[in-house]
C-alpha cells in the first residue's frame, strides 16, 4: 500500500478509515521520530507486544491494534506526551485486562493479573506496570450495575493517578467520540455506558495536578463536548426516553 505524504497530518480516524492498520503503524512510526534511539526501541517493543498479545481481536470493524494506536497517536500528537512510560502504557493498557493468562504465561497459575503486572514491570519498569494497574478494570462483581462499577473504579483509581489520566481521557476519547464510527447493536449500549463519564472526565482534565498544558485540556473538552453531542444524539430520540 502507498501511503500519502500528508500522513503525519491526517485526523487520526482518517487514516483508521483510508489506509488501516497499516496508515496507523506509519503514522505512529512518524510520532516516534520525535524521540530518542532509546525510547524508538521501547516504544516499538511495547507495540509489537500489545500486536501479539492482542492479533485475534477484532473491535467492530476493525483489528482491536487500530485502537490501541490511536490512543497512542493521539497522545503523542494531540496532548504532546513526551513521557515515554505513558506513551508505552498507553500501547498496552487493555494487555492486563484482556490477556492476563498469555501476558503471565506458567507464572500466572494463581493471580493472573498480578502476575500479568509482574511480566510488564520486568520487561518495562514498574512505572509502566503501575500505570496499566490503574486503567484495568477489576473483575465484575455480578451483584453489581456493570456500568455503575466501571464509573466507581474510574473515579477512585485515576484520583491518585495524574498520568493515568491521560491514559484513560484518550481511551475515553477514542471510545466515545469514536462512538459514531462504531456499527451495529452495541452502539446504544456503549453510548449508555460512555455517557456519565464525560462529567468525571471533565473534572480529571482540569484537577492542577493533571500534567496538561493549557491548550491541550481545551483540546480534550472540546473532545468531550463532541462525545456528549454524539451521545445524545444516540440515545435522546422519542423510542429511547425512560
Amino acid at each position: 500500500m502507498e501511503l500519502p505524504p500528508y500522513l503525519a497530518t491526517m485526523p487520526i480516524h482518517a487514516i483508521t478509515e483510508i489506509h488501516g492498520e497499516v496508515g496507523l503503524r506509519e503514522r505512529f512510526r512518524l510520532e516516534c521520530e520525535a524521540f530518542d534511539a532509546d525510547a524508538r526501541r521501547r516504544l516499538g517493543e511495547a507495540l509489537e507486544l500489545a500486536a501479539g498479545l492482542h492479533r485475534d481481536d477484532r473491535r467492530s470493524r476493525e483489528p482491536y491494534l487500530n485502537h490501541l494506536l490511536r490512543v497512542a497517536i493521539r497522545m503523542m500528537h494531540h496532548y504532546q506526551v513526551r513521557d515515554v512510560d505513558v506513551i508505552v502504557a498507553g500501547l498496552l493498557h487493555d494487555a492486563v485486562e484482556d490477556h492476563p493468562a498469555q501476558l503471565a504465561g506458567e507464572a500466572g497459575h494463581e493471580d493472573q493479573i498480578a502476575a500479568a503486572l509482574a511480566v510488564l514491570a520486568e520487561r518495562f519498569g514498574t512505572r509502566v506496570a503501575g500505570l496499566v494497574a490503574a486503567v484495568t478494570n477489576p473483575p465484575w462483581d455480578p451483584d453489581r450495575d456493570r456500568n455503575e462499577q466501571y464509573r466507581e473504579h474510574i473515579v477512585a483509581s485515576l484520583d491518585r493517578e495524574p498520568w493515568a489520566r491521560v491514559i484513560k481521557v484518550s481511551d475515553f476519547t477514542d471510545n466515545g467520540v469514536g462512538v459514531i464510527h462504531s456499527v451495529g447493536p452495541k452502539v446504544e449500549a456503549l453510548a449508555r455506558k460512555y455517557r456519565p463519564l464525560v462529567p468525571v472526565f471533565r473534572d480529571l482534565v482540569t484537577r492542577p495536578d493533571t500534567p496538561l498544558s493549557g491548550p491541550v485540556r481545551e483540546h480534550i473538552l472540546d473532545q468531550l463536548d463532541l462525545a456528549e453531542e454524539r451521545f445524545s444524539a444516540i440515545l435522546d430520540q422519542p423510542a429511547h426516553r425512560a
